[in-house]
């Protein structure tokens, strides 16, 4: 397997990512399948998608993990952006560009996201008939989450504090101030359970701490992501994937499973929602023992649907 750093367009927005080859494609002429892989929200390629990008060509596909727009080291300005809008498009820029490679079959190309890009993803595959079968892990839909928050049990009140604290961010940047940005982790591990359980410790000691931390994982948002988020619904576009296949892998602890459910149940052609025993949702970030069961399920997925 070989990686390879490459870039391509996304609405005008230069889109950092990595190429992954598989180690049989030397000398190779046969285009393989390919796989667009998306990262979690905040999170960069070099971490949870980069992971499932390496091991996803390990079993003979070519993978792209790419860095969302506005953040990582893709382009776009202000930094910490997040548009669900710009977010599909840069999956559809993607696939634009695998088609371009002479390593892909342009009528064998698939989604995969994990987290926020999960959702996308699904949003992404609706619009585009390109993309022949999608797989998520762990799916979010990012608007959901900060509407109803992880486990989809928050005060209504919470998020409509976030819309004000947006509003006034927009006049302090309409009178040249600074708007400031929406920090997503607390200062301590401790402070995130108290904010979110186990699931926000999780996640602290990912993005923050030593098990996931990578320094271009800014972990802020921009206070306009979040009335972007107020009007969006990736999910409306999930009725469209049909009759394309729908694979999605939750873990059987996962607080955020309620939305994978959600997006099942509106999906209209062959679909499937995996559980991964004893996983919760972070733990399908890193922790190879529930990694390696997923792999093999998306594996023959994909197998099985992108094959002529």
């Amino acid at each position: 397997m070989s990686r390879t750093r490459v870039s391509f367009d996304s609405a005008g927005i230069e889109i950092a990512a990595h190429l992954y080859l598989p180690d049989s494609e030397a000398g190779a002429s046969v285009p393989r399948p390919a796989l667009v892989v998306g990262h979690p929200g905040t999170g960069v390629k070099e971490q949870t998608s980069g992971t499932y990008a390496q091991l996803m060509a390990e079993r003979g596909f070519v993978t792209l993990a790419f860095d969302a727009a506005h953040q990582g080291e893709s382009g776009g300005l202000p930094r910490g952006l997040e548009d669900p809008a710009q977010r599909i498009e840069d999956f559809k820029a993607a696939v634009a560009y695998l088609t371009s490679r002479e390593e892909v079959d342009a009528d064998r190309i698939g989604l995969l996201g994990v987290c926020a890009s999960g959702g996308y993803s699904l949003a992404a595959t609706g619009g585009d008939h390109r993309v022949k079968a999608v797989a998520t892990v762990s799916t979010a839909e990012p608007a959901r989450q900060f509407r109803f928050g992880a486990d989809g049990s928050q005060d209504p009140a919470v998020f409509q504090a976030l819309l004000d604290a947006a509003a006034q961010a927009r006049t302090r940047a309409a009178r040249g101030e600074d708007p400031g940005v929406l920090t997503m982790f607390p200062a301590t591990a401790e402070e995130a359970g108290a904010l979110g359980g186990a699931h926000g410790i999780e996640g602290w000691e990912y993005y923050c701490g030593a098990r996931g931390y990578h320094e271009r994982s800014a972990k802020f948002l921009t206070w306009d992501s979040v009335d972007k988020m107020a009007s969006s619904d990736v999910f409306r576009a999930v009725p469209l994937i049909g009759p394309r296949p729908l694979l999605q892998i939750i873990g059987e602890r996962a607080v955020t499973a309620w939305m994978a459910i959600e997006a099942h149940q509106v999906a209209t052609g062959p679909k499937e929602l995996h559980r991964i025993p004893g996983a919760s949702h972070v733990d399908l970030y890193d922790k190879r023992e529930y990694i390696d069961p997923a792999i093999d399920k998306l594996t023959d997925y994909f197998t099985t649907h992108l094959t002529k």
